[in-house]
């Protein structure tokens, strides 16, 4: 015990009571975080390899009891060494091994109002939040916080990939903001947000040429509001901004509060020299425990899903059989009706269609709109998710009828009161045995471990954008080569559909023209990470695929056991390997317009053969694209390999 009690002191590097200073390390000594009181106010930074990739940043908050973000002191230091174990059935790793080091610093304010920050930090995350004991006399016993002054700071040369934050009750029928703006790549800190309002998380940030970094932050529920960061502000940097007063209509406040005793949510930092620490990080789910019991265990798997390209239209019972049928011949789980299926379809042909589907080895997932008073969006069903009271009620009637999902739409807010609203659908859908994927909504923040029945979000300028614009057709390349590093690292992500046909109609000729080819299509079900995933397939496919791309369609795991980064840039291209059991997948996708040619290091594949899904060059005739093809790859002995990716293409290996 004596030997353990000196190495964790050696590690932490531990400072004495009353100092003003005190310096925590991880376990393996990769990042260093220094605190200090500058003249009573906190401030910390972050050293990556003896590299400052955060520099001298604020923290601290101001509640409605007190100021505790200048005059303080720092009056005492305890550590702590966190080290557990945990599985996961739904993220980008079944078994978690987490072990980080620890460090709770004792404030007190001029008032003599006590607060406590806690900073976690792991070989390649830091974490800190805000700890509020009772005060005098036990009381208060609650507090508003009014505002934090979390900040994150970066060297001046650091350049930023980002998406805006838009203001609320705007868009399409006053549905936003709902984390679907574009994102800017390699943007300097001085460019203000598009809308003024800063930005949505995750934010990710590039330290020069060799340093990484991005901020989010977990364990946000019905205990406080969801945040984002500021604009930058030269010499402070970036900082926590909670939600507009007018999001969710007006109703509720910006402001969180908490109990007390009480804490914060956790903000986060994974930082690295390379972007791997960024697409394998964890941290959402390590500091965080389950907020309840599954009912029954989550069943991951695919989805068909007609509105994509046939929209309401294809809300009818006669095409929602098709595509039960597609799901069924696919050997796919699920099948998603979408919107207005209650007046287009009816309640009682509803139950029938289950019946149908439940015969065909299908089961259904239902779309419900969040409404409510906060949004004029016109789907039906409404004001059957806004209430406890109709909850039970349908939720009561979609087990009856043998549903096993929802998907829930058109949120619009970060305010801690809609906070508890998708904490409430997720706890009210867990006692009937559903699911939850969320659209229109915000980033999930470390729910697949608080919520055992939570699928998965949207959050994303998503697919159904690839339908109504060319615009967005163009640019999937460059957005789907942007989220496993920023949007997708730190949360489960329903992009909406392995898009199969090459033209967005329903009869595979008209509309607009998908840029990318079906290699790439196939390859983004295991960049991008699910584990309730949309085949966007239409019936016509089972013609007019090949049968290689069918059957590895028809084999797609939607759940992970490991999860490793191999290459790529934000925005150009990504590749990434996941173990599902004992067999590996490696996918790439490359969202420029030029071919790629990379030298790829794949221990996993050392020596072995392998199957090889890539692309021969696109005909040079107006809108081709490139030609799948399967074929075999020799890893060397050193599992190194040489792969060239068509421009909008994709290669996979396993």
């Amino acid at each position: 015990m004596r030997k353990t009690i000196l190495l964790t002191f050696a590690a932490i590097a531990l400072v004495a009571k009353g100092a003003d200073t005190a310096t925590i390390t991880s376990p393996g000594g990769n990042l260093k975080v220094s605190i200090s009181v500058e003249q009573g106010k906190p401030r910390y930074q972050v050293e990556c390899q003896g590299r400052l990739l955060v520099a001298t940043s604020a923290f601290g908050f101001v509640a409605n009891i007190g100021d505790f973000s200048q005059n303080l002191r720092l009056d005492d230091t305890r550590t702590n060494e966190i080290e557990k174990n945990y599985t996961l059935a739904q993220a980008k790793a079944s078994h978690v091994h987490f072990k980080a080091n620890q460090l709770d610093l004792d404030f007190s304010n001029a008032k003599g109002g006590r607060m406590t920050v806690t900073f976690v930090v792991s070989d390649n995350d830091v974490a800190f939040r805000y700890t509020v004991p009772r005060q005098k006399d036990d009381n208060p016993k609650c507090a508003v916080i009014l505002r934090e002054e979390s900040a994150f700071n970066f060297p001046e040369y650091t350049t930023t990939f980002l998406c805006p934050q838009i203001g609320p009750s705007t868009g399409w029928e006053r549905t936003k903001p709902s984390y679907e703006e574009e994102y800017t790549a390699d943007a300097p800190m001085t460019k203000k947000s598009q809308f003024g309002l800063g930005y949505t998380f995750p934010c990710l940030f590039r330290v020069g040429d060799d340093g990484w970094a991005l901020v989010g932050e977990t364990g946000v529920g019905s205990n406080y509001c969801a945040s984002r960061l500021s604009d930058y502000e030269i010499g402070k940097g970036y900082t926590i901004a909670f939600p507009e007063q007018g999001e969710f209509n007006g109703i509720g406040s910006a402001s969180p509060g908490i109990p007390l005793p009480g804490s914060t949510p956790w903000r986060t930092l994974t930082l690295g020299t390379t972007l791997k620490p960024i697409v394998e990080t964890t941290i959402p789910f390590d500091l965080v425990e389950p907020l309840y019991q599954p009912t029954k265990p989550f069943a991951p798997g695919r989805y068909t899903w007609s509105w994509l390209i046939g929209q309401d239209n294809s809300i009818n019972y006669d095409d929602q059989v098709r595509f039960i049928d597609l799901a069924s011949a696919m050997g796919f789980e699920y099948c998603l009706v979408d919107n207005w299926w209650d007046e287009r379809i009816g309640r009682e042909r509803m139950v029938q269609l289950s019946n149908y589907a439940r015969g065909k080895g299908v089961k259904l997932m239902l779309w419900y709109n969040s409404n409510g008073f906060w949004n004029d969006a016109p789907q039906t069903p409404r004001d059957r998710m806004s209430t406890s009271v109709a909850r039970d009620k349908e939720m009561a009637w979609l087990q009856s009828i043998g549903a096993v999902g929802i998907k829930v739409d058109f949120f619009g807010s970060d305010k801690q009161e809609t906070m508890r609203l998708y904490e409430d659908i997720l706890a009210d859908a867990n006692r009937y045995g559903l699911f939850v994927v969320f659209h229109g909504c915000t980033i999930p923040r470390g729910w697949e471990r608080m919520y055992p029945n939570y699928a998965a979000s949207e959050a994303a300028l998503a697919s159904e954008n690839l339908f109504f614009t060319q615009h967005h057709c163009d640019k999937e390349g460059f957005e789907l080569t942007m989220h496993p590093f920023s949007r997708n690292a730190l949360g489960a992500f329903d992009w909406g559909g392995i898009i199969m046909n090459k033209r967005m109609s329903p009869d595979n000729k008209s509309r607009n023209y998908r840029r990318s080819s079906d290699t790439f299509e196939m390859a983004t079900g295991i960049v991008l990470q699910t584990a309730v995933n949309c085949v966007a397939m239409q019936p016509n496919n089972l013609e007019e695929l090949p049968s290689f791309e069918l059957d590895f369609l028809r084999q797609l795991p939607t759940t992970w056991d490991e999860t490793r980064f191999i290459d790529g840039f934000p925005t150009r291209y990504a590749v990434i390997a996941r173990r599902h059991a004992d067999t590996w997948y490696v996918a790439g996708i490359n969202g420029t317009n030029q071919p790629m040619t990379l030298n790829l290091d794949l221990p996993m594949f050392a020596g072995k053969t392998v199957s090889c899904y890539i692309d021969q060059p696109a005909a040079k005739t107006e809108n081709a694209l490139p030609e799948p093809c399967l074929t075999t790859l020799k890893v060397d002995k050193k599992g190194r390999a040489k792969v060239t990716i068509q421009p909008m293409g994709g290669v996979i290996l396993k």
